[in-house]
């Protein structure tokens, strides 16, 4: 039905109108989103710089697109005669803007397929055959969603360099590895009204560690397991310092991993959900643990804390899950991507500070203020 009404509001206007007046919003839009967070005293960094963004560029795009659309008509007039002339700018403006009405409902299904906490609205899309053949062809990842749903804000962190040889590749499909990937959870959220998605490990019979900077501020975590369906979390740990955080999980069976003991030079095997996709293993190999003065997971410091280095590539959506050997058993918890020269590398919670968390678990926990 919506497709339908546009496709009439196209043809009545036609294309030329459709073009300028589309091309005056895009436009608008974009330089609107820019100007608006400039406006708040923390700029991009801001909380509130999404919904300023946003608003910003609706109001700056639709400003733009009513001026253009008087200068689109007038050319209009003056361009398209006739009725052949009329009837083909009348069918153009109707292919636009039934493909704008497409588009547009891809992007409300994709973020309803990866926002945390929308459950209700998720079976919906999930049962609507248009929007799943849409994303079929049109799978919902890239830079659409970076911008509509916040993946998790992976910290860029000055730490040890590892100063180890290169990861081998192998190491991705070694059957102890594979067999590791089925206690990797993806964590999922919602915090200052944006989605958040991370990764996690089963620690223990419904345990899952995972990075604090995943969880803060939320009160709707969960975590999926494999794509079959998402189960309640509760924090039973939180701890910005080191940026770790415990999940009690109800109905989670998955084996618990073990942890081992990380030796500089180790093979390893980063595993998660990087960038809110499908499970990814990528090789890494394990560096030293230093104590170093850095920060914690809101950004605060200087503080004291331990880390555990390796060369590998970290990104988005990583942070919380596990670094294990090629015997399956968890080198460090990924918290950071390593700042500095090339190559690659990765920063990690040390096994010795995640052995003490899990030693004095309790009742739930608040999870503080959002990470900006």
């Amino acid at each position: 039905m919506f497709a339908a009404g546009l496709a009439v509001i196209g043809y009545q206007q036609g294309l030329l109108v459709g073009l300028l007046s589309l091309g005056g919003f895009v436009g608008g839009a974009v330089l609107g989103s820019r100007l608006g967070p400039a406006l708040l005293s923390g700029g991009s960094e801001s909380p509130y710089a999404p919904v300023t963004a946003l608003l910003g560029g609706l109001l700056l795009g639709g400003i733009v697109a009513v001026g253009l659309e008087g200068v689109a008509r007038s050319a209009r007039a003056r361009w398209v005669r006739g009725e052949l002339g009329n009837t083909i700018d009348g069918v153009g403006g109707a292919a636009l803007l039934t493909g704008l009405a497409i588009g547009l409902a891809w992007v409300f299904g994709a973020v309803a397929l990866h926002t945390p906490g929308a459950r209700e609205l998720r079976s919906s899309v999930q049962e609507s055959v248009i929007l799943r053949e849409l994303n079929d062809a049109l799978p919902p990842s890239g830079p659409i969603l970076r911008v509509l749903n916040r993946i998790d804000p992976t910290p860029q962190v000055r730490g040890p360099e590892a100063r180890v040889p290169p990861p081998e590749s192998g190491i991705a499909a070694d059957p102890d590895v594979r067999a590791a990937g089925r206690s990797v959870v993806r964590v999922l959220g919602t915090a200052c009204g944006l989605g958040v998605a991370g990764s996690g490990w089963v620690a223990a019979p419904g345990i899952v560690v995972t990075n604090a900077h995943v969880v803060a501020g939320e009160d709707d975590t969960v975590v999926d397991v494999r794509g079959e369906g998402e189960l309640e979390a509760t924090p039973v740990h939180f701890e910005p310092r080191n940026d770790l955080a415990v999940l009690r999980v109800g109905g989670l069976d998955e084996p618990a991993l073990a942890l081992g003991r990380p030796r500089r030079g180790r093979t390893a095997a980063v595993l998660g959900y990087p960038e809110n996709g499908p499970f990814t293993a990528s090789p890494a190999r394990i560096g030293p643990t230093a104590n170093v003065v850095s920060q914690d997971a809101y950004g605060r410091g200087p503080v004291t804390r331990s880390m555990t280095s390796f060369r590998g590539k970290v990104r988005s959506g990583n942070s919380g899950g596990p670094a294990v050997d090629e015997d399956g058993r968890v080198m460090t918890t990924v918290f950071a991507a390593r700042v500095g020269e090339k190559p690659a590398g990765g920063l990690g919670v040390p096994n010795g500070v995640v052995e003490q968390a899990l030693g004095h678990i309790s009742g739930p926990v608040d999870t503080g203020a959002c990470v900006t």
